[in-house]
């Protein structure tokens, strides 16, 4: 990182997720041959599924977005910055939120390096390299670790870290009953309220949300994230407005 915190950061609000950079790229034919790359520019991370053996590859598509597309390393030895390291694996694409999100869900049978990318007004646009660890690092799901206060109809949300101390960013949804998402946004600090941007380094979210309703359920989720774009904790807690 630049001088850690404000590298990462700037990383971020340029749709990075990392501060990893793909330096000194070799594109072969299998991978991103014969295209215009632009580097760190998508949204995505990945965690261990809770209840099965796959690893869930998210990511953010941009509105307009198309062809998305996941490519992975045969293992971690490899140089994760080289693209001749990566190949294009077709695995279905997940919707999250309503499609707001996507995701693949690829096996989790050996730990890997992966990337996504997908194209937007004539360029294809890559993610930071992501590191799977289902096996060294599996994610944890810790509801109990979210405290809601929801007294008002911009509910204040705090938690704390699982058994990982490496998390660098947390990512937050506020989603309906219906699952729709309401709100996305990033902080560094483990507290978030909706719908105030004061602590918020990135916000996905589309346009100013309307307020919560009382008696009305929601769901929040919330994801921490490592450097190299590992889900350390996945939370998802039920509230309604008080």
């Amino acid at each position: 990182m630049m001088s850690k915190f404000a590298g990462f950061l700037a990383l971020y609000l340029l749709f990075g997720c990392s501060t990893d950079k793909l330096n000194d790229i070799s594109v072969s034919e299998s991978s991103l041959a014969n295209k215009e790359v632009v580097l760190d520019n998508v949204i995505a991370c990945a965690a261990s599924n809770e209840n099965d053996d796959l690893v869930s590859v998210f990511l953010y598509p941009r509105p307009g977005a198309t062809n998305i597309r996941y490519y992975e390393t045969t293992d971690t030895r490899l140089d994760k910055n080289d693209f001749d390291n990566y190949t294009l694996v077709d695995f279905p694409l997940v919707d999250v939120f309503n499609g707001y999100l996507k995701k693949f869900e690829v096996p989790a049978n050996k730990e890997k390096w992966a990337i996504v990318s997908f194209d937007e007004a004539g360029l294809t646009h890559v993610s930071n390299p992501i590191r799977l660890k289902q096996e060294t690092k599996p994610t944890e799901y810790l509801p109990q670790n979210v405290s809601i206060n929801a007294s008002s109809n911009m509910p204040i949300f705090s938690w704390t870290d699982g058994t990982y101390d490496d998390t660098v960013i947390y990512f937050q949804v506020v989603s309906d009953q219906l699952g729709n998402l309401i709100s996305g946004t990033y902080t560094i600090e483990k507290n978030f309220q909706f719908y105030k941007l004061d602590n918020v380094v990135l916000n996905i979210t589309k346009s100013t949300p309307e307020n919560l309703n009382r008696n009305q359920p929601y769901k929040f989720t919330m994801l921490a994230v490592s450097e190299d774009n590992w889900v350390n904790l996945f939370t998802e807690v039920d509230f309604t407005i008080e």
